[in-house]
């Protein structure tokens, strides 16, 4: 198994042993892990896709370095945009 395949289990175990006892509020455990399950993987996506963009984003500045500053503002634009999805996914997730 890959280190980052490691690391990405050991911390969605975390999380979802963290928010389980905080979300038990009426007793049903279930849907608690499973809203901790479901944030876990929201984030793992989100860093996944962020991840990949800036490689994308760092691959193609060093093959056209004239264009950098463009490539260099877009990416930040599509990384701010994959945030605020995570972080609405995450919402989501919570409220349940």
């Amino acid at each position: 198994m890959s280190q980052f395949l490691k690391a990405a289990v050991h911390v969605c175990a975390a999380f979802l042993a963290v928010s389980v006892p905080a979300m038990a509020q009426d007793g049903d455990a279930t849907a608690a892990s499973l809203s901790g399950v479901g944030a876990g993987i929201v984030v793992i996506g989100a860093g996944l896709g962020i991840g990949k963009l800036a490689s994308a984003a760092f691959e193609s500045m060093a093959r056209q370095p004239e264009v950098a500053n463009d490539i260099k503002g877009a990416m930040i634009i599509v990384a701010a945009m994959v945030e605020g999805a995570a972080v609405i996914g995450l919402i989501v997730c919570m409220i349940k």
